[in-house]
């Protein structure tokens, strides 16, 4: 409402901008607050899924379109690398804003260089196995408890994509370089429009 500051206007027949006033002392995490709270709202009286991505807090009317930017960027981004996450912040995109903003090209090369000729797919049981291993930080015990399974199992899938991939999960540098390249390999298939 126009008392409050607040305006809400249509972009298409799916995406609304909501445009805030809140205070220039207002913190990331009530900002990420508010955002929870109009993603549960939405799910609650009007039954829909929603997706909230936000940008920074501006002073002046004239840096709206900046903020509105970032938070389209958000918005992509997220879809790509954190496709479970309901609120998605400009400020919190991590490695993901690093990987859209680079040339598809040298996403390729990077690609070809990891893993050269070989079509790297694995299967489903594979990446819940990679994600709980980097979850667990690299820590075999602790992930073969949580997915159930022997140790000597894990370390045998740990094995397995070793071969396939040439990279060793168990080895720090090389647990980085496979989660980038997942990461580059998720937005080349996404091959997302540049804003």
């Amino acid at each position: 409402s126009p008392q409050t500051g607040d305006y809400v206007t249509a972009v298409d027949e799916s995406s609304l901008i909501l445009i805030k006033s809140v205070e220039s002392t207002t913190t990331p995490e009530t900002l990420h607050e508010l955002a929870e709270t109009i993603v549960a709202m939405m799910n609650a009286e009007a039954l829909l899924d929603v997706k909230v991505a936000y940008g920074t807090v501006v002073q002046e009317l004239k840096d709206v379109s900046k903020s509105y930017k970032e938070a389209k960027m958000a918005l992509e981004v997220g879809r790509i690398f954190n496709v479970e996450e309901e609120t998605i912040s400009y400020g919190k995109l991590g490695i993901g804003r690093l990987i859209y903003q680079l040339p598809m090209s040298l996403c390729e090369m990077f690609i070809k260089e990891i893993f050269g000729e070989r079509n790297i797919d694995l299967d489903d049981e594979t990446m819940v196995t990679i994600q709980k291993f980097f979850e667990n930080s690299l820590n075999i015990s602790e992930t073969a408890r949580q997915l159930y399974i022997h140790r000597n199992t894990l370390v045998y899938r740990l094995e397995k994509i070793k071969k396939l991939t040439g990279l060793d999960l168990r080895e720090f540098d090389h647990a980085i370089i496979f989660k980038i390249a997942l990461m580059v390999k998720r937005y080349l298939s996404a091959n997302p429009a540049k804003f």
